[in-house]
């Protein structure tokens, strides 16, 4: 005998998603999308130093996490994959920091675990802190700076890290350049910045730049979002440097004009001898093994055979 209820049975649809299966789903996206991004980064609205896990802690306990599994559950599951990828690049958007190394440089052993807005007002920690406030109130959650991010303990890790350095600057939102050296109403053609070696890939890499003098005021009161495509700026960087504005605004790694982007060096320094060729790896996206202790004039060789067998531009030879 079949028998009719007075009330509906609601059985599991297996076609929906279910918040297990959208949970993972979120979470495999934030995963791979932070493969791409620097191990570590400050968390800018505590101050306090994250790995992969705590950066994907801090956004499955937000609300832009909340906002985006309602909507995955209600949407539409061919757009699904798309939300996700929409919503977690932009919740791990991130500010990366271009500055010249000074006295008393905190170092990731000193930052690991603490709240930076809360440590030591010495010179560098307040560089540091400048920096994460900075970016905080340019809207990003996420910011990293060279000098604590990394292990440079590790071998393994700073191969990574100078090997992914140019792809981080080119991949972030927003880049700081800090000119220590540049009092508020003067220009920036004079500042040591533009004569380091590391600081070049700083500059042609990201997409956008904001450049703070010594006081932290942003260069010439300018209000522009990005001032590598303000005119003004452009002019100045383009004298300053003797780079072209095409390459500033819109430059490509690799071996074009090769014998040009090694002149653009040409009048740059670093503390280490072998760091002169070590910053131009992303610059011509060329792997080498970094091999601290060699000669400038060893690792500059491995860098121009790499460049010739590449490119057959011989010219280089002669940069």
């Amino acid at each position: 005998m079949k028998i009719r209820l007075p009330f509906p049975v609601t059985t599991s649809d297996s076609s929906g998603p279910s918040h297990v299966d959208v949970n993972q789903l979120i979470r495999s996206v934030a995963f791979e999308f932070l493969k791409n991004a620097p191990t570590r980064l400050f968390y800018t609205q505590t101050g306090i130093l994250c790995n992969r896990d705590a950066q994907i802690s801090h956004f499955v306990n937000s609300q832009q996490y909340t906002r985006l599994l309602s909507s995955c559950i209600t949407c539409d599951p061919n757009r699904q994959t798309a939300l996700i990828h929409a919503a977690v690049s932009e919740y791990f958007q991130y500010a990366m920091f271009s500055h010249r190394w000074g006295a008393g440089e905190p170092l990731l052993r000193d930052v690991e675990g603490r709240d930076i807005y809360g440590m030591s007002t010495m010179r560098g920690f307040v560089k540091l802190q400048a920096f994460c406030l900075r970016a905080f109130e340019q809207q990003y959650l996420w910011a990293w700076s060279d000098t604590c991010c990394i292990d440079k303990d590790s071998s393994v890790e700073l191969q990574e890290a100078i090997g992914s350095m140019f792809a981080w600057y080119r991949r972030s939102s927003l880049t700081i350049v800090y000119l220590s050296d540049v009092p508020d109403t003067c220009s920036f053609d004079t500042s040591e910045w533009f004569r380091r070696g590391w600081t070049l890939q700083e500059l042609l890499a990201p997409q956008r730049i904001l450049f703070f003098t010594q006081s932290w005021s942003l260069y010439k009161e300018l209000t522009s979002s990005n001032h590598k495509t303000d005119g003004l700026v452009l002019k100045e960087l383009e004298r300053t440097t003797g780079i072209e504005a095409r390459f500033l605004t819109n430059f490509s790694p690799g071996m074009d004009d090769a014998r040009s982007r090694l002149q653009w060096a040409s009048s740059r320094r670093t503390t280490r001898p072998e760091d002169i060729a070590y910053c131009l790896l992303g610059i011509f996206d060329v792997y080498l093994p970094i091999l601290y202790g060699e000669s400038a004039e060893k690792a500059l060789g491995r860098l121009l055979t790499e460049i010739i067998s590449r490119s057959g531009d011989i010219s280089v030879l002669s940069w």
